[in-house]
């Protein structure tokens, strides 16, 4: 089993930035492929970004890429999603995920979310 537990959420005005964070326990942390997803009320849930074990391979999608960076600390076991130029329709509750897997789907292990809301 591996435990995730995400912060760093909150308001913030458009334009804005926001860290989110991500840290796990249980098993090994290097060992999974990571991932951000977030679903807004009233959406499916969709993929924001992954990183691999060592942090080398990235993957964005349009929505998001130029704006969110994400990246990982496995000293640390923390996974981090830095995103700039917030924009009202990045509202949503953000989820870390851990998997097996570099892709959009497919992860194994869900955090229980963060809620992030970008004011107009």
């Amino acid at each position: 089993q591996v435990q995730l537990v995400e912060s760093g959420g909150g308001l913030v005005q458009a334009g804005g930035s926001l860290r989110l964070s991500c840290e796990a326990s249980g098993r090994t942390f290097s060992n999974y492929v990571m991932g951000w997803f977030r679903q807004a009320p009233g959406k499916e849930r969709e993929f924001v970004a992954a990183i691999s074990r060592s942090g080398g391979v990235t993957r964005y999608p349009d929505s998001v890429k130029g704006r969110f960076t994400i990246s990982r600390d496995n000293a640390k076991n923390t996974v981090y999603l830095q995103m700039n130029s917030l924009k009202p329709e990045d509202t949503a509750v953000y989820y870390c995920a851990a998997g097996k897997i570099l892709g959009i789907k497919d992860y194994d292990y869900w955090g229980q979310g963060t809620q992030v809301t970008v004011s107009s």
